[in-house]
C-alpha cells in the first residue's frame, strides 16, 4: 500500500459504539488469532524475501496460498487453475525517456479460489500477497546508511496481515451458513507497483463481473493502535446499502473513520472503476511503513482477529440483500496530483481534527531540517491552509525543489511557524 501522494485519504467520519452479536457463536477470536499469527508468520519470513512481485519470494507465497485455499476446500473456477499470470515492464532507470529501452519485463501472479454456492451474485474478497522485497523497484521509506547493504521488506502489515485475513475468512465461509452468493478469493500480486493485479483481474475476469455485487478489500488490518482503536473504511458512499448495514451491525470493540470515495492506491480502486461497490478495510499508518521492520513481532494480532470477525459478520447481515447498487463518488484526488517535492512526513490518517497530524518524520527530509517533529499539526504550508489532507496535497504540489517557504504547526496546543527548504 502507498502513503502520502497515493493514499486513500480519509476525509468522512462517524463514530459507531454499540454491541454486535457475531452470527457465529461458535468462530472465537482465540483461533482466528492463531490462524493469522500462523499466515503472516510464514509470508513475513526472511526466506520469502519480502514477497517481490515475479520474485522466487512471490512463488513461494502464492504457493502457500494455493495450499491453505485447497485445505479450506475452495476450488478453482471451473476447474482451471489457481493462478492468472500478468506481465508488465519495469524500468531499470526510472527517470529515462519512454524511448529508452532499459527495462526489463516481469511476470507476477494472481491467486484465484472460488466457492460456488449456485448462487446468482458473487462476492470477492481481495488482499495484495506482494511487497517490495529488497526494493529493488523503489517505495522504501528506509534510507539506511552509505554502504548498507540492501535489506529485506518483510511486509508483514503491508500486506501479509490482509493476505492472512483473506485465508480466515476463505476458510469461515467454505464452512459457515452464508450460502446466498458465490465467493471469489483473490490475492492479488504487483499491487505495490502500481495496482497490477487488480487491474489485470478487472480486465481479464475469470467470471461475469456484471454479476457481482460487492468486493471487499484488506490491505494493513494488523496494527490497529491499542489507544485511538479506530478501523477506517474505505468506499462507504458506493451504495446506499452500506450505509443500513453499518448502522445496524455496531460494535463496542473500536470505532470507526468511514470515507465515502470508492478510489485510493489499493486493490478495490480497479473493482469501483468498472462499477462494483466497494469496500477496503484499514488499521492505519505506523512508522514501519514501508521499511524493513515493518515484521510479524509487531502485529497486533487480538485486533486483526476481531476485524476479520467483525468482515465475516458484514457479509453475513448482507447475505439476504439482493445485488447492491452501485453509487458513484468523488474521486481520490491524490492519483491525479503530481508532485515535484515530498515534505518528508508520514500523516496520521485516523486524526480527527483539523489539518495534517504528523505521524512520523524522516531524517534529512525537508520537514526534520525545519523541526518538525512527531505528534505536530500542519495547519498551513506556504499560503495554502491545510485543513485537511486534499488541500495539504494541493500546497505540496505547488512547490519545486530549492524552493523555500512557510510552514505553521500546532505543537502542545501553541501554534509555530518555521521556515522550510524542498
Amino acid at each position: 500500500m502507498k502513503y502520502l501522494t497515493s493514499k486513500a485519504l480519509i476525509v468522512f467520519s462517524l463514530m459507531l459504539y454499540s454491541s454486535v452479536v457475531f452470527s457465529q457463536k461458535n468462530v472465537s477470536n482465540e483461533q482466528i488469532q492463531t490462524t493469522l499469527k500462523k499466515h503472516i508468520t510464514f509470508l513475513a519470513d526472511d526466506k520469502l524475501e519480502g514477497r517481490l512481485v515475479g520474485s522466487a519470494g512471490e512463488k513461494t507465497a502464492y504457493e502457500y496460498i494455493i495450499k491453505n485455499l485447497q485445505q479450506s476446500k475452495v476450488e478453482s473456477v471451473n476447474g482451471n487453475s489457481f493462478l492468472q499470470e500478468f506481465k508488465t515492464k519495469h524500468k531499470l532507470n526510472p527517470h529515462a525517456s519512454s524511448k529508452d529501452s532499459g527495462s526489463i519485463e516481469i511476470t507476477g501472479h494472481n491467486v484465484i479460489g472460488y466457492i460456488n454456492n449456485n448462487a446468482a451474485n458473487y462476492i470477492v474478497i481481495g488482499a495484495h500477497f506482494d511487497h517490495l522485497g529488497y526494493n529493488e523497484y523503489g517505495g522504501s521509506t528506509y534510507k539506511g546508511e552509505n554502504g548498507e547493504s540492501p535489506k529485506i521488506h518483510n511486509g508483514a502489515d503491508d500486506n501479509a496481515s490482509g493476505t492472512a485475513a483473506l485465508l480466515v475468512l476463505a476458510d469461515l465461509l467454505s464452512k459457515g451458513e452464508f450460502k446466498k452468493n458465490n465467493y471469489l478469493f483473490i490475492a492479488f500480486s504487483g499491487e505495490e507497483e502500481g495496482l497490477l493485479g487488480s487491474n489485470y483481474f478487472c480486465k481479464h475476469p475469470t467470471i461475469d463481473l456484471t454479476k457481482v455485487t460487492y468486493m471487499i478489500n484488506m490491505d494493513m488490518v494488523g496494527r490497529m493502535d491499542t489507544v485511538k482503536r479506530t478501523l477506517a473504511v474505505s468506499g462507504y458512499g458506493t451504495s446506499p446499502t452500506w450505509g443500513k448495514a453499518f448502522s445496524s451491525l455496531t460494535t463496542d470493540e473500536f470505532k470507526f473513520k468511514f470515507d465515502s470515495s470508492g478510489t485510493g492506491p489499493s486493490d478495490h480502486t480497479s473493482f469501483y472503476n468498472v462499477g462494483i461497490p466497494v469496500l477496503h478495510f484499514f488499521t492505519g499508518t505506523h512508522s514501519d511503513y514501508h521499511k524493513p521492520s515493518d515484521d510479524e513481532q509487531k502485529i497486533n494480532f487480538n485486533d486483526e482477529g476481531k476485524v476479520v470477525r467483525y468482515i465475516y459478520t458484514l457479509i453475513g447481515k448482507l447475505d439476504a440483500e439482493p445485488k447492491l447498487a452501485f453509487t458513484k463518488t468523488r474521486e481520490d484526488s491524490s492519483s491525479k496530483v503530481s508532485f515535484k517535492v515530498t515534505l518528508g512526513i508520514m500523516p496520521d490518517y485516523m486524526f480527527e481534527g483539523k489539518g495534517v497530524s504528523v505521524d512520523g518524520v524522516t531524517d534529512g527530509k525537508p520537514a526534520a531540517k525545519a523541526g518538525i517533529k512527531r505528534g505536530d499539526v500542519i495547519i498551513q504550508l506556504g499560503e495554502i491552509k491545510t485543513d485537511d489532507m486534499q488541500l495539504y496535497m494541493k500546497a505540496l504540489s505547488k512547490f519545486s525543489k530549492g524552493e523555500t517557504t512557510k510552514v505553521k504547526i500546532i505543537r502542545d496546543k501553541k501554534e509555530f511557524e518555521f521556515e522550510l527548504t524542498f
